[in-house]
């Protein structure tokens, strides 16, 4: 009876650690068993290049894209919102999919201020 134990407790972990080892690990899809939560789809000013961040993949960007609001968000940062405003981004703002502009800093204060 002990050995089928031991031998179920074995296969058990053996399933949990193939499972776990063919989840992938990028710098924008935190998993929750580091405390974190994967990033939103977003579009980022980071080191003076825009990223776009979609399904926690990070790329350049490389073309113009258009958000659910109608903004533009051009590939060398500059931002056009419906009403015809023009910007650049700066490092550390981002842009969601809706449109919404926020600052990297705001974001985790934000996050952290949910978690109170």
């Amino acid at each position: 009876m002990k050995k089928l134990l031991i031998l179920s407790a074995s296969m058990l972990l053996m399933t949990a650690s193939a499972t776990f080892a063919q989840t992938p690990m990028t710098d924008t899809a935190m998993h929750h068993h580091n405390g974190m939560h994967k990033m939103k789809d977003c579009v980022a000013m980071k080191g003076g290049k825009v990223w776009v961040m979609k399904d926690g993949q990070k790329s350049e960007m490389t073309q113009t894209m258009t958000m659910t609001d109608g903004t533009m968000v051009m590939a060398d940062g500059t931002v056009k919102n419906k009403d015809g405003k023009t910007w650049m981004l700066k490092d550390g703002e981002m842009i969601d999919m809706n449109g919404k502009v926020m600052m990297k800093d705001k974001m985790k204060k934000a996050k952290s201020d949910g978690m109170k």
